[in-house]
């Protein structure tokens, strides 16, 4: 971790059923000073689930935990038990719209109780010395003004005593649109999101929502603490392997994908052998080689052959053969 810039500077978006162990592992081989985020895990799923909600590689450092819940108790469990296991950071999830999630009182409905979720903040930080953080929306249904995004924000600030927010620079509509539709069809107001950094100077924020590339997430950085990327990131994991350099000025030879690709082999093979299916961890692959030839062969052939049984590298290989001769060579 570099110390000249804030471990926000750049991070990719917590996304459920996107950003499991085996995303975050492959994303780390792109990029080493990344921040990383679990999917959303509900407080119930780590204190009565079956299995293991925490688990991850020690190489996917640094990484923060997202908790989906609106009890100050349960989450402050949940909490001591991330830092346990070694978790960078906790964030509470007060952004999501989807009903499954309102309908366990979390997610974006909590923007209408800034002092419950001032109370879950200072539970969490009581008992844990990792910085405990909160992503949120710029607002909720017509609670959409800038003076109810500030009472939020300066509430869950002064009575949570929270340092730290990534504002998703849309608001949500908790009824009448998909989580889908509420990540497309609410309009970006990045300005507005500027504005509520200048209005609390002393706070660490990050911006979220939209943004596409590296260029993009230089100019909010002229605005803001921190930028985190989404989908993009997801769907074209090749741009993470210009973050190092690009936005935290490190010295770092150029990432080969397919060196990327290769790497890989030694947790895949560890996870064959533990039942994991290929499919599960090449599914995040798909998007590496975009923009250059073969890459739809490459997303074929793995979507085609990773999920037969007994799949393993041997796939990848054929898969890299369709492309490797392709990509251009640095001078």
């Amino acid at each position: 971790m570099t110390d000249t810039f804030s471990s926000q500077r750049f991070s990719i978006a917590p996304m459920l059923d996107w950003t499991d162990r085996h995303c975050r592992y492959f994303h780390r081989k792109l990029s080493g000073d990344t921040l990383l985020y679990t999917e959303m895990v509900t407080t119930g799923a780590i204190i009565h689930g079956k299995g293991d909600y925490l688990a991850y590689s020690e190489e996917e450092h640094p990484l923060a935990l997202q908790l989906g819940g609106s009890d100050p108790a349960a989450l402050a469990q949940c909490a001591k038990l991330a830092e346990a296991r070694g978790y960078d950071e906790i964030n509470l999830n007060v952004g999501c719209p989807s009903d499954r999630v309102q309908n366990g009182r979390f997610g974006a409905c909590l923007m209408a109780d800034a002092a419950l979720v001032a109370d879950c903040i200072k539970a969490m930080r009581d008992v844990v010395s990792i910085p405990v953080t909160v992503k949120t929306r710029i607002g909720i249904d017509e609670q959409d003004s800038y003076a109810f995004l500030c009472d939020f924000v300066g509430t869950v600030a002064d009575k949570g005593n929270c340092d730290t927010f990534i504002i998703h620079a849309r608001k949500a509509w908790l009824s009448g649109l998909s989580p889908k539709e509420n990540r497309e069809i609410p309009p970006l107001d990045y300005p507005r999101v500027y504005q509520l950094k200048r209005d609390f100077p002393a706070l660490t924020m990050a911006i979220n929502g939209g943004i596409k590339t590296l260029e993009e997430a230089k100019v909010h950085l002229q605005h803001m603490d921190g930028v985190m990327m989404g989908r993009e990131a997801y769907q074209n994991p090749g741009i993470l392997a210009q973050v190092d350099r690009e936005l935290f000025g490190r010295d770092t030879p150029l990432v080969d994908p397919v060196a990327v690709v290769r790497a890989m082999y030694p947790y895949i093979e560890a996870e064959l052998s533990k039942g994991t299916y290929l499919g599960h961890v090449t599914r995040h692959m798909l998007g590496l080689f975009q923009g250059i030839p073969g890459a739809r062969q490459w997303r074929r052939h793995l979507s085609e052959n990773a999920h037969k049984p007994g799949a393993d590298i041997r796939v990848l290989e054929a898969a890299l053969a369709l492309v490797a001769d392709k990509i251009p060579q640095e001078a």
